[in-house]
C-alpha cells in the first residue's frame, strides 16, 4: 500500500456491467476515506486492424485508442454524477490488464475490480487476471462480485498468522466506515497456543481503535472454504489475507481462494501488507 495518504483508489473499468458495479464500489471507497478516484482502463493493439468505429482520418487503429478515452471518460463522469465532491481523473494505460493493475497497486490505498468484464478486462475473475494481480498487488484488492447485503456485516476470516492479522485491520476498517458489525471466523482446526494468542491479540488491537464496531467471533469445525462463504451469505464484504496458516494456508493461490473468489455472494477483498492509520473522524 502507498505510504501517501492521498493515494487514490484505483477502479479497472471496460465498459462491463460487472465494471458498473466495480465502479460504484470503488465511488463508495473512496467517498467514505475522503480520498482521490482514479478510473483506469487497460488499452492492447488489436493483432488485426479490426477498428470498432471508422475514423475519418488517422490509422484505423485510432478509432479503438479514441472509444478506449472515450470509455474512461464516461467512467469518470458517472462517477463525478454519483459523488459530486470527489476528485476523479481517468486515464487509459497502454498494456496488458494484470500488469497495469499490479503496477496501479503501488501507489493506491485500494484498487477495486469487477468479477468479469470485456475486452482489457476479459474473465477477470474466473481466468488469469485475478489470480495474476492479487498476489503481487501492493494495495488491497477489492473484486466485486454479486449483490451485497448493504446492511450485513463485514466478514474476515482468521488463523492466527499474522496476514491473518493484517486482514482483521482492513475489516475493521472496512467495518468501521461501512457502519457494521465485524463477523471473524476461525475454521479448519484446533490452534495452537500462540496462534490463539496472537488472533486474541489482532482482534483486541483493533477493537481498542475501533470501539464502536461491533465484533462477531466465531468457530467453525467447516473446511475454511466452506466455512468463509457460509458466514458471508448475509455479508456486504468478506476479506482475506493473502497468505495464512492451518485452515487458511494458501488461500489466495490455493483452492481455498478460487472457491472464496468463486462462490463468495459478495465482494471480497485481498490485502497482503499492513494497513494504515484508521481515517480521522
Amino acid at each position: 500500500m502507498s505510504a501517501d495518504a492521498r493515494a487514490p483508489v484505483v477502479v479497472g473499468v471496460d465498459g462491463s456491467p460487472e465494471a458498473t458495479r466495480a465502479l460504484r464500489q470503488a465511488v463508495r471507497a473512496a467517498v467514505w476515506r475522503r480520498l482521490p478516484l482514479r478510473v483506469v482502463h487497460a488499452f492492447i493493439w488489436p493483432l488485426f486492424n479490426v477498428p470498432l468505429d471508422q475514423p475519418k482520418f488517422g490509422p484505423p487503429e485510432s478509432g479503438l485508442r479514441n472509444q478506449a478515452e472515450r470509455l474512461a471518460r464516461d467512467a469518470a463522469e458517472q462517477a463525478r454524477a454519483e459523488a459530486p465532491g470527489i476528485e476523479v481523473t481517468a486515464v487509459v494505460v497502454d498494456g496488458a490488464p494484470a500488469p497495469v493493475l499490479a503496477g496501479e497497486a503501488e501507489t493506491a490505498t485500494m484498487v477495486v475490480i469487477g468479477n468479469r468484464g470485456l475486452g482489457g478486462f476479459s474473465g477477470l475473475l474466473l481466468g488469469s487476471v485475478a489470480l495474476q494481480v492479487t498476489p503481487h498487488a501492493a494495495s488491497p484488492v477489492l473484486v466485486v462480485r454479486g449483490e451485497p447485503d448493504q446492511g450485513g456485516p463485514v466478514v474476515v476470516g482468521m488463523d492466527g498468522s499474522p496476514h491473518s492479522a493484517i486482514a482483521v485491520g482492513l475489516a475493521f476498517e472496512e467495518a468501521h466506515l461501512r457502519r457494521t458489525t465485524l463477523r471473524a471466523i476461525h475454521a479448519g482446526g484446533e490452534l495452537g497456543r500462540s496462534a490463539a494468542r496472537l488472533l486474541t491479540d489482532s482482534l483486541t488491537q483493533w477493537a481498542d481503535r475501533y470501539p464502536e464496531v461491533p465484533v462477531e467471533q466465531l468457530q467453525s469445525t467447516d473446511q475454511p472454504a466452506a466455512a468463509l462463504v457460509h458466514a458471508a451469505r448475509d455479508a456486504q464484504l468478506v476479506v482475506v489475507g493473502a497468505r495464512g496458516r492451518g485452515g487458511f494456508t494458501g488461500l489466495l493461490l490455493g483452492s481455498v481462494s478460487q472457491a472464496v473468489l468463486y462462490h463468495a455472494p459478495c465482494p471480497v477483498a485481498i490485502v497482503r501488507d499492513a494497513v494504515g492509520s484508521p481515517p480521522d473522524r
